[in-house]
């Protein structure tokens, strides 16, 4: 009766899903390094071979999850997130270097990085907290509290230096969203973000006259204020501009926006014109972040990273024999499969290795040259049926713990999946973040696997309730 019960409650979907993921990543990886003439995957030595012992561990660490308890991650939530920051501290200190990043633990020509169960851990740490009674993130202590266990791992990684899998930790925001913390936050965040990236593709001082215009512009056709503040406004921006045209450039600008900065915090304080202060103090800090995205890029940031952001924004500064090179192949090769591809090793471009990184950045490059559009078409609907079952598995449970859970782990995969295609067809920045099943790595694998696994598990429970 009960391994009835137990079948029964096994969310089969997302079960075939993820083993059709691990089945396509290994064929898929064994495509991109593919040496004619050669069974590299029965040699243990070779990247398919050692692939292929990390499914089988993966699948292994799978099932161990499935006899384990629902309840049991639930207690281990932060034991579990604290072993993963001893590893992120100790790898900083033991681990090995490798393309300039100290994230990996290298032991009998293997791998392991720490990054990806800290995925894990955290998740589990995040759902334990945000469903604990006493937890309400509308209250700013307890919104912090989540935050910090969100960043604590982040920075860690963001020390190795291993920017793309810190930046993956930000997923987890969409968790914070759906216990209720209140959207103003990412309203705010998405208006900063927006200005950053706006501030990279055009100039500062683009950035600066367009803010302070559009402020004067609200301002004026403000039927329920005053008209003079319109005009206050729109004299700033003409100052603004008579200093800009007469050579001070930036600084003057920059000055401009403090004096506007200032004086809406005066009426805030004097509540003259709470109006006026809500227009204003977007318009200073969007001016401000704008200085401040333009300084950091022009002076502080390596030219290595100013070719990342140049790569995904400004393509046409960038050599495409340098730093555009590998995006360049990679959509040559994704293009060239044509709707039914190349065929199964018969992909010219992935055999003569003519996209770097193909088995792990650009892993979807050699999916889109030997399977065309149509077997591109099938990963992206196997990851989107995945995100689908596992946000419905969210949304039917009636204990927070696994509704949080479900929703970190989503939220991963989410990020992982839309950055990688991304980064493969230039529409994002190369940031080195795997394709999950399909890229090279065992440490991923192992994690994604464990996460499903879990999810699976816990998922099971809604029976017995």
């Amino acid at each position: 009766m009960e391994l009835k019960q137990r079948k029964a409650g096994i969310d089969w979907i997302t079960l075939i899903v993820f083993f059709s993921l691990l089945i396509v990543g290994w064929l898929v990886l064994y495509a991109a390094t593919y040496v004619e003439g050669s069974e590299s995957f029965i040699e243990f030595s070779s990247p398919i071979g050692k692939q292929t012992i990390w499914i089988f561990i993966s699948v292994l660490a799978f099932l161990i999850v499935q006899l384990l308890n629902e309840k049991t991650w639930n207690s281990l939530a932060y034991i579990i997130y604290a072993g993963s920051i001893i590893l992120l501290l100790l790898v900083l200190v033991l681990g090995t270097e490798i393309k300039g990043a100290r994230s990996w633990f290298v032991f009998s020509g293997f791998s392991f990085q720490p990054s990806e169960i800290a995925k894990f851990g955290t998740s589990l740490a995040l759902a334990s907290y945000l469903s604990f009674y006493k937890i309400n993130v509308k209250s700013m202590k307890y919104m912090m509290g989540a935050v910090g266990i969100i960043l604590g791992p982040a920075i860690l990684i963001l020390l190795q230096p291993d920017a793309g899998s810190a930046i993956v930790f930000a997923s987890l925001f969409i968790v914070l969203y759906r216990s209720g913390v209140s959207s103003v936050y990412y309203v705010i965040a998405g208006f900063l973000f927006f200005i950053f990236i706006g501030s990279l593709i055009y100039s500062f001082e683009t950035i600066t006259l367009l803010s302070l215009l559009a402020g004067s512009a609200v301002l004026m056709f403000n039927k329920y204020k005053p008209f003079r503040a319109g005009l206050l406004l729109l004299v700033v921006a003409s100052v603004s501009i008579t200093v800009y045209l007469n050579g001070f450039n930036n600084y003057g600008l920059l000055i401009a926006a403090v004096v506007l900065f200032g004086f809406s915090i005066w009426y805030l304080i004097d509540r003259k014109s709470s109006f006026l202060a809500v227009v204003t103090t977007p318009v200073a800090l969007a001016i401000i972040l704008s200085f401040a995205s333009s300084y950091t890029f022009n002076n502080i940031l390596q030219p290595h990273q100013q070719d990342r952001i140049n790569v995904w924004l400004r393509p046409t500064k960038c050599d495409p024999y340098g730093s555009l090179y590998n995006i360049i192949q990679s959509k040559v090769a994704i293009g060239s499969g044509g709707i039914k591809g190349k065929g199964f090793l018969k992909g010219e471009m992935t055999k003569l290795n003519y996209v770097p990184e193909q088995s792990t950045d650009f892993i979807f490059s050699t999916v889109g040259e030997e399977q065309g559009f149509l077997g591109s078409f099938m990963v992206i609907f196997l990851f989107t049926v995945l995100l689908i079952r596992i946000t419905m598995i969210a949304e039917r449970s009636k204990n927070k713990f696994i509704r949080y859970y479900a929703y970190s782990v989503a939220s991963i995969i989410f990020v992982h999946f839309f950055i990688n295609i991304g980064m493969a067809m230039g529409l994002m920045p190369v940031i080195g973040i795997p394709l999950p099943f399909l890229s090279k790595g065992g440490s991923s694998l192992l994690g994604f696997s464990i996460m499903i696994g879990v999810l699976l598990k816990m998922d099971q429970a809604r029976l017995r309730r």
